[in-house]
């Protein structure tokens, strides 16, 4: 009797992610512990171990079995989910088939070396360090759109590594509905009466003390520390190696405890629930990946704004934010609290921003990144476009790269296509919310009294269980019975500024 196909290319899958989990620890020690002078031979590292993995993945043994596979499918000798892992490796190895092992491995190693140039750059706020390794990695991203290949623009295929089906013609219609609200909108609160006092926010917040709260608030919503860990990074970020070991850092500031750590901190843990809910029994198989990086923002930023900066939220946090810092926030109401954490003021930092400017600050990103790619702007032009771009949009002028061209890590990572998805999030995340406070009558109700159980298991049983399943488009149809839209965005905002600002 042979050995069942479907069972050897399981295993050869469960390889390649070990492979990838390996990497993504690398990845994480990188950005945690590694001194400075590590960097250059962590690069080298996780160049190999990349090597390694796409080699793995698109051998011609993969291909065999992966071959035999496909037939057992074709004669209706798998179950559905079966077919479904064989359907969506099949595509994931023609697209990664399309990449040289020698291409895959030298762009880990220059994205790992460019990681410490960049900070150093960041730090001494000048873009000219990094402007080499980025110049290199925009060539490398450029050339491969053109392994990949592509129908309209070569940007379409670096957007459809982290959110599949998406193109450059429907993330350029999305930013034409949305940019002219945001703008509107921006407009009215600025003609507001309502003055928001926000300078208890900068006072001095012991940076032990903030840790202890914002790990008591995202064990509440359901990161579950003994599967996971909090750390400290120049850029805060989420990192899964699997469901049961799932690291989040952050970041701290003494003066700045709730964009700097806080919020950020409950962005994370969102991504985090996400891996934590990943079903155990599917790790190695495409059904216990994450679908998409716009399913995954849609899980970060739902658990950041429509739970974390909420009223309901902070009817239950408040009193006890209050008895960790008495004297900060001593004659603060929880109304001037909400206030405070949901003003809308036009800044230079996409991390720290309002909900409201957030995705002008994604159109700028990418804008410069599909011309980047296109070949209509070079590396060199870049701060100076950035900073016209920014006085368009926001009226404020750059005074320092730091704040500008130099800030987002993702450039450094290779991530070119990555910030539309955080838009995407953004849409997904107003049309969940949505369609579980349809569903979940007493939501609000629980959010005051702190139980996160109703919408923690709506979320796992309508996106996190089915891993990659089904596309993001239809997982979302799924779970809200409509199509992504921005109208759910547009509402959300529309609702909650005008309370807030009284307009």
């Amino acid at each position: 009797m042979g050995t069942n196909p479907y069972l050897e290319l399981k295993e050869q899958l469960l390889g390649v992610t070990h492979l990838g989990a390996i990497e993504r620890l690398l990845d994480w020690d990188l950005n945690v512990n590694v001194p400075s002078a590590g960097h250059r031979a962590r690069a080298v590292m996780m160049g190999y171990i990349a090597g390694l993995e796409h080699e793995k993945f698109t051998s011609d043994k993969f291909r065999e079995v992966l071959t035999r596979a496909g037939e057992l499918a074709e004669r209706g000798k798998l179950k559905e989910d079966e077919k479904s892992v064989v359907a969506i490796t099949l595509a994931d190895f023609e697209k990664s088939k399309k990449l040289p092992v020698e291409f895959v491995a030298e762009l880990a190693q220059l994205c790992g070396e460019s990681n410490e140039v960049w900070i150093e750059a960041r730090a001494k706020s000048d873009f000219k360090l990094f402007e080499p390794y980025l110049t290199r990695i925009v060539r490398a991203k450029r050339q491969e759109a053109e392994y990949l290949g592509y129908e309209s623009s070569p940007y379409d295929a670096l957007m459809d590594d982290f959110e599949p089906g998406l193109t450059t013609e429907f993330m350029s219609g999305i930013f034409i509905e949305l940019r002219p609200f945001l703008v509107s909108l921006l407009d009215r609160i600025k003609g507001s009466q309502v003055k928001i006092n926000k300078k208890f926010i900068s006072k001095k917040y012991q940076i032990s003390k903030q840790s202890e709260f914002i790990r008591m608030v995202v064990e509440k919503i359901g990161f579950d520390f003994r599967r996971g860990r909090m750390d400290v990074s120049v850029h805060p970020f989420c990192e899964s190696v699997h469901p049961t070991d799932v690291r989040l850092t952050t970041r701290f500031k003494e003066r700045d405890f709730v964009n700097q750590a806080l919020l950020s901190l409950i962005h994370e843990a969102g991504h985090g629930l996400y891996e934590q809910g990943l079903p155990e029994e599917s790790f190695g198989t495409p059904l216990g990946e994450s679908v998409s990086l716009g399913i995954h923002e849609s899980q970060s930023r739902l658990w950041e704004n429509q739970v974390g900066k909420s009223l309901q939220f902070w009817f239950y946090f408040y009193p006890k934010l209050k008895r960790i810092f008495p004297r900060q926030l001593r004659d603060v109401s929880l109304e001037q609290f909400y206030q405070a954490i949901n003003i809308v003021e036009p800044g230079f930092i996409r991390v720290d921003a309002d909900e409201l400017t957030y995705n002008l600050h994604v159109a700028i990103r990418f804008e410069i990144e599909k011309d980047l790619i296109e070949g209509n702007l070079e590396v060199r032009e870049l701060p100076d476009i950035w900073n016209r771009k920014m006085k368009e949009y926001f009226e404020l002028k750059v005074s320092k790269d730091a704040d500008g061209v130099l800030q987002d890590i993702h450039w450094s990572a290779g991530l070119f296509g990555y910030f539309p998805t955080y838009t995407m999030g953004n849409l997904y995340s107003a049309q969940l919310f949505d369609a579980a406070k349809r569903q979940l009558p007493d939501l609000g109700g629980e959010i005051v009294k702190g139980d996160f159980t109703s919408l923690r298991e709506w979320l796992r049983l309508n996106i996190h269980v089915y891993g990659r399943r089904y596309p993001p488009k239809d997982l979302i149809l799924k779970a809200t019975e409509d199509k992504p839209a921005s109208v759910y965005l547009i509402d959300y905002l529309e609702r909650k500024y005008s309370d807030i600002y009284k307009l």
